[in-house]
């Protein structure tokens, strides 16, 4: 569906669709810096290169560069360097949000939580309640 909005690179007033959530202008100087990132990194001597590389040597921006990898615009199938930090620990990662032990790691929690809650469920059916009533006591 369509909307009007404000693009967040420059602030002008466009009509925002399911493809794109950039103005015109933003977009092609967007499309221009993939095809800038994308030359780069298919030179044979580049296909190993890192983030920090690839910035140095398109002048591209770090964070667009990471917003192509994980849009699935760059494959990173094919440049084994490029990659883009756990939302937790941050280190490099290729897919997903977060790394092997961090995924592990929250696993592992979760479990840990499932079980201490089936737990506690447990206790409160077995658990008896009473209640005192100070009118019939002598």
């Amino acid at each position: 569906m369509e909307e009007l909005s404000n693009c967040p690179n420059c602030g002008e007033l466009f009509v925002r669709n399911n493809h794109r959530d950039l103005c015109q202008k933003c977009w092609k100087e967007e499309e221009a810096s993939f095809e800038t990132v994308y030359k780069f990194i298919r030179q044979r001597e580049n296909r190993t290169a890192t983030i920090e590389q690839v910035v140095e040597g398109t002048g591209v921006e770090e964070e667009l560069i990471l917003k192509f990898i994980k849009s699935g615009r760059l494959k990173v199938a094919s440049f084994p360097n490029l990659g883009y930090p756990c939302e937790k620990c941050g280190t490099t990662i290729q897919k997903g949000k977060l790394c092997e032990p961090c995924a592990d790691t929250l696993k592992k929690e979760l479990d840990r939580f499932s079980i201490e809650e089936e737990r506690r469920r447990e206790i409160d059916k077995k658990a008896t309640y009473f209640a005192a009533n100070n009118k019939y006591r002598s």
